[in-house]
């Protein structure tokens, strides 16, 4: 059943969580990342959410818009193909964020049918914390697995659209029980994260790591190699997801300068498997100075 295009533009109510100590150090740890800024309160500035602790905030705002029977959205063929992510003001423990969901689009492709899902969050005071496009493919019934995966491409200067030797090359390796950890520290509890059964049933070869958490191994490699270890410089993050991650992949991250745009430093960077195939394509990053 294809989406309802009568959705589109369609907003839902917004929906407001309280931001807790725990809930932000539970989700550094279910991405493997150690930073001091996420657990030592004596580091200047004090203790912060990881940047991507965004897509926690705003994650029942999401699955609001997704789940809604209205929209039609059959969720076992959903599969996460973009992550655009303006990280707008530093999240804290105790914050009170107010976040809402809009269906800003849908468009029908050969392969299926793609959704953008704009998220606006602010604070208890109004202020802007993040803005997000969460774009996902709704596959079709022919299209048993990412478009991508049709074209294999070797990773390299030539996939992030610039030429050259990268200033920086991080290889993370992602845990066995990666999807477990990182499914209770989100929120994003999709069985084809966690049960091989449903994954299978959904097309796919087993068990597959979060987008949004191979992104957030992405977002340390960037605050650990170009914003100085400091997570409050990351202004912007947008990834395309070309393949699923699996668990136990070791994911090597290439990062190149991209000049400057709007006074701040942008760099590009694309992911790679063990096959070396890309995961992350087309990154884009933008750092203040």
């Amino acid at each position: 059943m294809p989406l309802n295009q009568a959705c589109l533009g369609k907003t839902y109510p917004s929906i407001t969580s309280t931001v807790t100590l725990e809930a932000m150090q539970t989700y550094a740890r279910a991405c493997n990342d150690t930073n001091p800024r996420y657990f030592d309160a004596a580091v200047p500035g004090g203790i912060v959410a990881p940047p991507m602790f965004a897509v926690v905030v705003t994650w029942l705002s999401a699955i609001t818009a997704l789940t809604d029977t209205e929209l039609q959205a059959d969720l076992l063929r959903l599969l996460h193909v973009a992550q655009d992510i303006e990280f707008l003001a530093p999240i804290r423990a105790g914050d009170t964020i107010v976040s809402t969901a809009r269906i800003a689009a849908i468009e029908t492709h050969q392969s299926g049918q793609t959704m953008a899902l704009e998220l606006h969050a602010h604070d208890a005071r109004g202020a802007p914390v993040t803005r997000i496009v969460f774009t996902a493919l709704i596959r079709g019934r022919r299209a048993a697995v990412l478009p991508s995966e049709a074209r294999p491409d070797e990773a390299g200067a030539a996939d992030a659209g610039v030429s050259g030797a990268p200033i920086a090359t991080v290889a993370q390796t992602i845990d066995r029980d990666q999807t477990v950890r990182y499914a209770e520290a989100s929120g994003d509890r999709n069985p084809i994260h966690v049960d091989p059964n449903v994954a299978k049933m959904a097309g796919l070869p087993g068990i597959i790591v979060h987008g949004l958490c191979t992104m957030a191994f992405t977002a340390r490699a960037i605050v650990d190699c170009v914003c100085g270890g400091d997570p409050v410089r990351l202004k912007r993050l947008a990834v395309s997801f070309a393949r699923p991650v699996l668990p136990g992949d070791t994911i090597t991250t290439r990062i190149w300068p991209a000049g400057d745009r709007e006074n701040r430093h942008a760099f590009t960077f694309a992911t790679t498997n063990p096959a070396g195939l890309v995961v992350i394509r087309g990154g884009l990053a933008d750092v203040n100075p």
